[in-house]
C-alpha cells in the first residue's frame, strides 16, 4: 500500500523517455573509469529495469571507448544505445562505427563559450549545427542537437539554434543546464518558450551544482520536455546529474506518473554503481540509502511496528530497499519487549526495564547495539 497524501498533483504525462548517462556523464566524474565488464553489467541492469535509452559513451574519446559501446550494442538489449558526439566528422564516424542508435550532438551556444572556447561569432554555431546534422543523416544515423550552456544563452539566439536544428531534422533538441545554475522557474520558461515555437521533441540535461537537478527535471517535464538525462546515484561531473532513482520514484509515487521503470531493482543498481565507481553511498542517500527506512526512536519504532506507513512514505520493497529497526540510546520499551519475544523468551516488566536501561547505556557508548550485544544483555538480565 502506498500512503502518500491527497495534496500532491497527478501528472498525466505520456511518452516520457529516460536516457540514462551513467556510462557516459557518470563516468566523467573525476577519478571514475568503469571497466568494460562493469559497463556491460550496468547496461544489462538498466535494460532489465526497462530504462528505454542508454547513453553508452563518447566513442571518439578512445578506441577502447568505441569498443565498449559496440560491445553494449551487441548485447541485443531492448534499450536504444545512444552516444555523445562533438560536431566533427570524426566524432560522428566513431558513433556510427560503434553501432549507436542515435548520435547526441552538442555545441556551446552561450556568449562565454563562443568567446572563450571557440573565439567565433554566433554564425559559426548555426553553420556547425547544419553541418553536423546533415552529415549524420548522410551516414544514416538519427541525431539530437543539444545547446551546451543553454541556460546562459541569450534566448533569441537559443531559439535560432533550435530552429536551425529543426530545419535540419534533428530527432530531439536539448536544453542543457551545463553548470546546474538555473532555477526551476528558468527551466520552465526556457522549455515553454521552445515548445511554443517548435515541434521537435525537447530533451533536458541538468546538472546538480545547486542541488536543483531533480526539481528542474520535474519542472522541465511539466513544461513539456519529453526526454530526461539521468545517472544512477546522480553521479557525474562536479555535483553530478539528475539521480535516476529519485526521478523515477518521484514521478511514480509523488506525482503518480509511472514511467514503466521497475523500481524494485533501483537499490541493487545503486549499490552496484556505488561499488564500481568507488564513491560509496551515503547512508542518508534518498530512497536507496541504508538509513532511509531505518528507525531507532522508541516512538517511531512503536508506530512502525503497528503500521509502517506512519514513518515510511512507501514500503522499502518498492525500491528494493529494506526496513531496519535499530537498537540504541533512543530505543523504547515496546521494541525491547518485541525483540525479547522474538527470541522466544519471557521477561517481567522489571526485567524489560533493566534490559532497556542497558541497551540505552551501550547505545550512548557505541551509537548502535548489535543483535549479539542485545542477546548478551538479555541473557545477563534474565540470569539475574
Amino acid at each position: 500500500m502506498i500512503a502518500l497524501g491527497p495534496h500532491n498533483p497527478t501528472l498525466d504525462i505520456k511518452d516520457i523517455v529516460i536516457y540514462d548517462s551513467t556510462l557516459r556523464d557518470g563516468e566523467q566524474t573525476p577519478g571514475i573509469a568503469f571497466s568494460a565488464e562493469q559497463k556491460l553489467i550496468i547496461a544489462r541492469k538498466l535494460d532489465e529495469m526497462h530504462v528505454p535509452e542508454i547513453e553508452a559513451g563518447f566513442p571518439a574519446v578512445s578506441e577502447n571507448e568505441q569498443k565498449s559501446v559496440k560491445a553494449i550494442k551487441e548485447l541485443g538489449l531492448n534499450a536504444k544505445i545512444l552516444t555523445l558526439s562533438r560536431i566533427t566528422r570524426s566524432d560522428i564516424d566513431a558513433c556510427v562505427d560503434s553501432g549507436s542508435d542515435m548520435a547526441l550532438l552538442f555545441i556551446g551556444t552561450s556568449d562565454i563559450h563562443l568567446k572563450y572556447k571557440f573565439n567565433k561569432p554566433r554564425e559559426f554555431v548555426l553553420e556547425k549545427v547544419a553541418e553536423g546534422l546533415d552529415y549524420c543523416h548522410e551516414r544514416g544515423i538519427p541525431a539530437a542537437l543539444s545547446a551546451e550552456d543553454s541556460t546562459r544563452t541569450e534566448m533569441d539566439f537559443l531559439l535560432e539554434v533550435y530552429r536551425k536544428a529543426e530545419e535540419c531534422h534533428a530527432s530531439r533538441i536539448g536544453v542543457t543546464d551545463t553548470l546546474g545554475c538555473a532555477s526551476p522557474e528558468a527551466i520552465s520558461k526556457i522549455v515553454t518558450a521552445v515548445k511554443d515555437r517548435l515541434k521537435t521533441p525537447i530533451s533536458i540535461h541538468l546538472h546538480n551544482d545547486f542541488g536543483l537537478a531533480l526539481a528542474n527535471a520535474i519542472t522541465g517535464i511539466k513544461a513539456g520536455a519529453k526526454a530526461v538525462t539521468t545517472t544512477v546515484n546522480g553521479i557525474g561531473e562536479r555535483a553530478g546529474n539528475v539521480p535516476l532513482e529519485q526521478f523515477v520514484a518521484s514521478m511514480k509515487y509523488v506525482y503518480r506518473c509511472d514511467l514503466g521503470i521497475d523500481t524494485t531493482k533501483l537499490k541493487e543498481l545503486s549499490d552496484i554503481v556505488a561499488e564500481y565507481s568507488g564513491l560509496g553511498l551515503p547512508k542518508n542517500q534518498p530512497l536507496v540509502g541504508q538509513n532511509v527506512f531505518s528507525h531507532e526512536s522508541g516512538i517511531h519504532v512503536a508506530a512502525v511496528l503497528n503500521c509502517p506507513m506512519t514513518y515510511e512514505p512507501i514500503p522499502p520493497e518498492e525500491i528494493g530497499n529494506k526496513r531496519h529497526l535499530i537498537m540504541g540510546k533512543k530505543t523504547g520499551l515496546n521494541y525491547v519487549r518485541k525483540r525479547v519475544e522474538d527470541l522466544g523468551l519471557t521477561a517481567t516488566e522489571e526485567q524489560l526495564a533493566k534490559i532497556l536501561c542497558e541497551v540505552k547505556k551501550l547505545g550512548e557508548k557505541k551509537g548502535r547495539v548489535s543483535d549479539d550485544e542485545f542477546k548478551h544483555i538479555v541473557s545477563m538480565v534474565l540470569r539475574g
